[in-house]
C-alpha cells in the first residue's frame, strides 16, 4: 500500500527491469509538481558527467534552480551540460566547477570556488563514487574507495554546511543527500574506525561496503546534529544500474549477478536509478526531515537474512548514533577541517 513515505509502492510489485512502471526522476517531479518550481534555489551536484548524475542534473536543471556540477573533467562535462540545456524544457541554469574527489586540495578549491560564485546553498547532492577499485592510495594517503566515496564528500559538506545553514528558510530547509548502495548491508561493511579503508587488510567489496556505510553514518549525523538548525540529510540506495561504476568487475562478476533470476527484473535506467536521489532532494514530503535510509521511493526496512546483490533494506549497523559521531570527530581531524 501506497503512502506518503512510500509513494510508488504499486510501481514496484511487477518488476520488468529497465524502463517497466518505476517512475523517473522527472515523472517524480512533474508529480511533485516541480517542474520550473525552484528558480530561487541553489542545488549542486557531484559526478554529473555520467549514469545517474546526468539525470540528476537535468532533473535539478528542469525545476528552474541554478544549479552546480563538481566535475573531474569540465571538458567532457561541457556537451553534456549543452545537451541537458537543449533537450530538457527549463529556464535554469548549469554552471560547472572542476573538483578531482582523489585530492583533498582540490575539493577545498572547489568550495572556495563555489563560494566566490554563490553565497546559497539550497541542495546539495553527494553523488559521485567508485567501486571495487584495485587497491590504491591517494595523494592524501587515505584508500582510494573512502577517500572518494566518503571523504571528499565529507568535507565538501562541512565546508559548505555554514552556507546551507544561512540558506535554510522556515519554508524550505537546506538539504544534503548521499548516494549510498546496498553494498553497505553486510556485516563486513560495518565501518571499522581503527582500519580506515582496511589498509591493513583490503578487500575491494568490503572496502566500498564501509565507504557506504560512512556516508549513511555522516548523513544520519548531520540530520541529527543540523536539523534542528535548518539542514536535513538523507541517505539513498538508487538501485541496479549498469553504469561505468561497475567498471572494475569482472565480467562473470556481472554474469553470477544476474544468474538470479530476479536480478534483471530489478536492474533500473539510469533515469529510474536518479528517481530516488531527485525525491529525498525536492520532494516536499521531506520537507523538515531527515535521518533515514531510502531505496526505491520509500523508506528502507532493516534488511532480512543473508543480503543479496540487489537485495532491499538497510543493515542493522546503519544507525549507529556513537560510531556516526565518532567517526564524525574522525573525520574533522583527518582532513583538518573546524566543526561548521
Amino acid at each position: 500500500m501506497s503512502s506518503p513515505f512510500n509513494p510508488y509502492a504499486e510501481q514496484h510489485k511487477d518488476l520488468k527491469g529497465p524502463g517497466d512502471e518505476r517512475p523517473t526522476a522527472i515523472q517524480v517531479l512533474k508529480d511533485n509538481n516541480l517542474i520550473q518550481a525552484w528558480p530561487d534555489k541553489v542545488v549542486l551536484i557531484t559526478g554529473a558527467t555520467s549514469g545517474i548524475g546526468i539525470e540528476t542534473t537535468r532533473a535539478m536543471y528542469a525545476t528552474g534552480a541554478r544549479c552546480f556540477v563538481l566535475v573531474r573533467n569540465p571538458a567532457k562535462a561541457q556537451p553534456l551540460v549543452a545537451d541537458i540545456i537543449k533537450s530538457t524544457k527549463g529556464n535554469g541554469k548549469i554552471e560547472i566547477i572542476e573538483m578531482d574527489l582523489d585530492s583533498l586540495d582540490s575539493v577545498r578549491n572547489a568550495a572556495q570556488q563555489f563560494l566566490q560564485m554563490s553565497s546559497q546553498l539550497n541542495v546539495m547532492i553527494n553523488n559521485a563514487g567508485i567501486m571495487a577499485c584495485p587497491k590504491t592510495i591517494t595523494v592524501d594517503g587515505f584508500e582510494r574507495q573512502f577517500a572518494v566515496n566518503y571523504l571528499a564528500h565529507f568535507t565538501l559538506t562541512t565546508l559548505l554546511l555554514p552556507t546551507m545553514l544561512s540558506s535554510s528558510s522556515p519554508t524550505f530547509n537546506s538539504r544534503v543527500v548521499w548516494v549510498s548502495s546496498s553494498g553497505h548491508r553486510h556485516d563486513h561493511c560495518r565501518l571499522d574506525l581503527n582500519d580506515i579503508g582496511l589498509l591493513d587488510h583490503y578487500e575491494p567489496w568490503s572496502a566500498y561496503g564501509q565507504s557506504k556505510t560512512a556516508t549513511i553514518w555522516a548523513s544520519n549525523h548531520i540530520d541529527r546534529k543540523y536539523g534542528p538548525r535548518g539542514v536535513h540529510s538523507l541517505a539513498v540506495h538508487p538501485g541496479g544500474i549498469l553504469t561505468n561504476l561497475s567498471q572494475y568487475m569482472e565480467p562473470e562478476q556481472i554474469a553470477a549477478i544476474m544468474e538470479d533470476k530476479e536480478a534483471p527484473k530489478k536492474m533500473k535506467s539510469a533515469e529510474q536509478g536518479a528517481a530516488t536521489q531527485v525525491w529525498a532532494a525536492a520532494a516536499p514530503v521531506w520537507e523538515g526531515q531527515g535521518g533515514k535510509y531510502l531505496e526505491d521511493l520509500k523508506v528502507a526496512d532493516l534488511t532480512s537474512g543473508i543480503p543479496s546483490a540487489l537485495g532491499d533494506g538497510y543493515g542493522a549497523h546503519a544507525y549507529d548514533p556513537v560510531n556516526e559521531e565518532k567517526l564524525w570527530k574522525l573525520s574533522l581531524g583527518l582532513v583538518k577541517v573546524e566543526e561548521p
